[in-house]
């Protein structure tokens, strides 16, 4: 199973939580030029879905992923997951207009930013 990720052209009258993942259940594709990020969030974000933007790219679309729970032998923490992402600077969205801050995502890394 993959991460569920897409870009956002549409409004969602209701989220559709998934269940948390388990060990092995997401793959990442790095290498020159493409990076990921993981966001950190407390656990009343979970099932919510997180938009980001590129920052260099105007007008860019958002992409948004949903928060999982996400167990770990240190135990669960909560996240989104936005994979293949071209390197640059991504603005991470509370709402429609309100960031929350922004993060760089290099190529061949996977860069992580925790929710204020």
């Amino acid at each position: 199973m993959t991460e569920h990720v897409h870009v956002t052209e549409h409004a969602h009258g209701t989220e559709h939580p998934h269940g948390p993942t388990g060990p092995g259940t997401v793959v990442l594709n790095l290498g020159p030029g493409v990076g990921a990020l993981v966001l950190n969030t407390p656990a009343d974000l979970n099932g919510r879905e997180i938009e980001i933007s590129r920052d260099a790219v105007a007008g860019a679309r958002r992409t948004h992923s949903q928060v999982r729970e996400r167990p770990t032998p240190a135990g669960t923490r909560f996240a989104a997951l936005y994979p293949d992402l071209p390197a640059g600077s991504y603005t991470i969205w509370h709402d429609q207009t309100t960031a929350v801050g922004t993060v760089t995502v290099v190529g061949g890394e996977v860069a992580s930013f925790n929710w204020p």
